[in-house]
């Protein structure tokens, strides 16, 4: 089963693109990000004449993630739970969606996550994130979604979670490192936040499959980002234990970053043997 990311930056900036590329690349999931429409307005038809069942959880000129899927999606469920278990209902920005889909021989679990970016970093005079502030939103939800993985791996689920994670991991992740140092995405207390959700026996794929700097999934429109190929890696998959060891492959389509009206984000995709 081929499962892909994508940032999409609008539906309707990608209202020929994303159709393209599904047509050539043949996914059977793809989980969206940036969608930056409402529910209602999303052009599912576009994507179900594809054959593909349409799940969205959206927002208006903002935010905004979905699910593509050649099967069935069974039991959806939108917005990311909060630290008790309970629906988080104050969080107002859509951001994360789940669902369930079978394939030939198991399930399993799709997490689909647009983590949020924590720009600009605001911090007290102690080092600790101002309370309310952009980056420590995105701290406290990088430590939800360690509760929600916790919980699927103690109920034995098969999951993946896959998004735009706003997290670059490494230094070679990024083509210019030094330019990041202090930015939300590589801040210290962003990849202990990171790190904390591989240390539960989560596998990052692309790093399971391919070493070594170079390797980018978003390049910036300013600057001429992509001629000089000034870009990040921070679009992942995280597998279960269960998931990665039927995983096969995991890649990143770079060229689609050089076609017309194309996102700053390019897909990432897994297959799977399921």
């Amino acid at each position: 089963m081929k499962i892909a990311t994508f940032n999409i930056n609008g539906i309707k900036a990608r209202i020929n693109a994303l159709p393209d590329w599904l047509d050539e690349a043949k996914p059977d999931v793809v989980l969206m990000q940036e969608i930056k429409s409402v529910d209602e307005a999303f052009p599912a038809e576009i994507f179900e004449e594809r054959g593909y069942n349409v799940e969205v959880h959206g927002q208006k000129s903002f935010n905004g993630v979905g699910i593509l899927s050649k099967l069935p999606l069974e039991d959806v469920t939108r917005g990311l739970p909060g630290l008790d278990g309970e629906p988080y209902v104050a969080d107002e920005q859509a951001r994360y969606i789940e669902a369930t889909v079978v394939g030939d021989t198991h399930s399993v679990r799709l997490c689909g996550l647009y983590l949020p970016n924590g720009n600009p970093v605001e911090l007290n005079e102690d080092g600790t994130p101002v309370e309310g502030g952009k980056y420590a939103y995105k701290l406290d939800w990088m430590d939800r979604l360690r509760a929600r993985a916790q919980v699927l791996l103690a109920e034995e689920t098969p999951f993946l979670m896959a998004g735009d994670y706003n997290i670059i991991p490494q230094a070679e992740d990024a083509a210019t490192p030094d330019s990041w140092r202090g930015d939300a995405l590589f801040r210290p207390e962003s990849h202990a936040k990171w790190r904390s959700l591989l240390n539960l026996g989560l596998t990052e794929a692309f790093r399971a499959r391919t070493q070594g700097p170079g390797h980018y999934s978003f390049w910036d429109y300013q600057a001429g980002a992509w001629n000089r190929n000034n870009g990040i890696r921070i679009d992942h998959f995280l597998l279960c234990p269960y998931t990665a060891d039927r995983l096969i492959d995991c890649q990143i389509d770079k060229d689609i970053r050089a076609r017309d009206k194309p996102s700053d984000h390019v897909p990432v995709w897994i297959d799977l043997a399921l």
